[in-house]
């Protein structure tokens, strides 16, 4: 049986793939963007089975009446991807309150936004998948990216949150955490356009992990392919990376904190006190 999608990012990177994926095998997709204007070749070559949206996922009352008029014109929705996102780059000391909260807005806001919207449809339905587009970047993090991995760390903890909220109604709850990828979205971070005002005691690290960073390697339509094979998966798990670059790191993250609680034991028990022997 073919699935309805809606698709949040959709007009290029990632998101770009993910609808001409499920177009190709037959499905429909509700495909958002702040502009559709990439979108008109899809809509030539698929028709109706491609609703183009635009939709600036920051505005809850437009996000709410995209959902409707995505159920109201395919009749059902099945797969919601919150691909929608960007990255903001500075060192905490230089982040502005308006970049930091722009960040919020479209990243965690904007995922919440349509999360809320969708559920009452896939709750009535007693069938959903929720899949959310979090990074590598929300289980570790890294220097002059902080607003960026603040806003996907919430993400994670949100989304599986929300797993244990809506598994009683049949829907599903999948956070995705890609690789870098070779898309325009997966370029070097510290060349992204938005920038906070640099500061000079700074710049030694900014140039010293530009030096090291690496050219992304993942195929945008391999991570596409793969989308569709977890949207068919009658047990999908809560995360799962795609790509496989930054598994030894992860491994390695997680070992380091699990050694630096155990090292610590003595002064967390100290904390608790008494009452808690």
């Amino acid at each position: 049986m073919s699935k309805v999608w809606f698709i949040t990012g959709s007009s290029r990177g990632l998101g770009r793939n993910f609808v001409e994926a499920a177009l190709s095998r037959g499905d429909q997709v509700a495909a958002t963007a702040r502009t559709t204007a990439s979108l008109h070749d899809l809509a030539t070559t698929y028709g109706d089975a491609l609703l183009p949206l635009a939709l600036d996922v920051t505005d809850k009352p437009a996000v709410f009446d995209s959902v409707k008029q995505a159920k109201e014109h395919f009749g059902r929705l099945d797969v919601i991807v919150n691909n929608a996102g960007f990255t903001q780059v500075g060192a905490v000391e230089e982040l502005s309150e308006q970049e930091l909260r722009d960040q919020m807005e479209t990243n965690l806001f904007g995922a919440v936004w349509v999360i809320q919207a969708a559920l009452p449809h896939l709750r009535e339905q007693r069938s959903g998948h929720i899949i959310q587009l979090s990074s590598v970047a929300g289980i570790v993090a890294m220097p002059l990216v902080g607003a960026y991995h603040a806003s996907k760390w919430a993400l994670e903890g949100l989304n599986e949150a929300l797993a244990g909220e809506v598994a009683a109604f049949g829907v599903k709850v999948t956070i995705i955490e890609p690789d870098a990828f070779a898309t325009r979205d997966g370029d070097n971070p510290l060349d992204y356009g938005h920038m906070a005002q640099m500061h000079p005691a700074y710049d030694e690290l900014r140039q010293r992990l530009g030096a090291t960073a690496q050219q992304p390697t993942g195929d945008p339509a391999a991570a596409a392919q793969a989308l569709l094979t977890l949207a068919d998966t009658d047990d999908p798990p809560l995360r799962v990376l795609f790509g496989k670059d930054f598994y030894p790191m992860i491994q390695q993250a997680y070992a380091d904190r699990l050694k630096t609680w155990t090292d610590w034991q003595n002064l967390s028990a100290q904390a608790h006190g008494p009452l808690g022997a």
